[in-house]
């Protein structure tokens, strides 16, 4: 238990021991807390050929049932944090619907990455795009948001496929330096440096576009 003692609060150790005994109004409760960004998650990891097919909060639920099953396997000898634990279950199911789906068309997806160490699809520079310039926009400034999505895409796949993963971890995912470091299986001063590099380098590219945000 000394993973789960570390890395998580005292209450948060409670509600694992209870769910453990078979509560699953304590599993429910700790699985809600993290749901959030578990579909963030998946929503810029999910191939863009599915987005119409596929929703994000659909496959966060259906890997909690998953999660339920594989719990006191997990507790037993429990490496990850919980966090990065759940993560990977919910990744690889999202890696399983991609199979199921795209099955060879997985080879045709243009500049995406896959995962080092293939736990997880590479986060999507469409979905990354789409994210920093905000989801609200007007139907007149549609066409526009289009171009400027196009554009952050294209200056995104021009990143080491490295940094661009530690930039959607760090700044979409919000994981901390700490488990950003544990995910890519690197040193923490080098996830920092990596992370601190992309960002630098996306504000350059924001900054430079025609009414450019320097915000990141």
């Amino acid at each position: 238990m000394g993973t789960l003692m570390d890395n998580n609060s005292a209450e948060s150790v409670d509600l694992i021991e209870r769910a453990r005994a078979g509560d699953r109004e304590a599993l429910n409760t700790l699985l809600g807390r993290h749901r959030d960004r578990l579909r963030r998650m998946v929503e810029i990891r999910l191939d863009t050929r599915l987005q119409a097919r596929l929703d994000a909060s659909d496959v966060v639920q259906d890997a909690f049932v998953e999660v339920a099953e594989r719990l006191e396997k997990y507790l037993r000898d429990p490496k990850l944090p919980l966090f990065l634990w759940l993560r990977l279950v919910v990744g690889e199911r999202l890696l399983r619907l991609h199979r199921r789906h795209l099955g060879a068309q997985m080879r045709d997806a243009g500049r995406e990455v896959s995962l080092y160490r293939g736990a997880l699809p590479a986060a999507s520079s469409a979905a990354l795009a789409a994210q920093l310039l905000g989801r609200h926009t007007s139907p007149t400034q549609a066409v526009v948001r289009a171009e400027r999505i196009l554009r952050v895409q294209e200056a995104l796949n021009t990143l080491d496929p490295m940094d661009r993963e530690v930039l959607s971890l760090r700044h979409f995912e919000e994981l901390t330096a700490t488990e950003a470091a544990q995910v890519l299986g690197i040193q923490e001063s080098a996830a920092a440096k990596r992370y601190f590099r992309a960002l630098k380098r996306l504000k350059e590219i924001l900054a430079a576009m025609p009414g450019g945000q320097e915000e990141v």
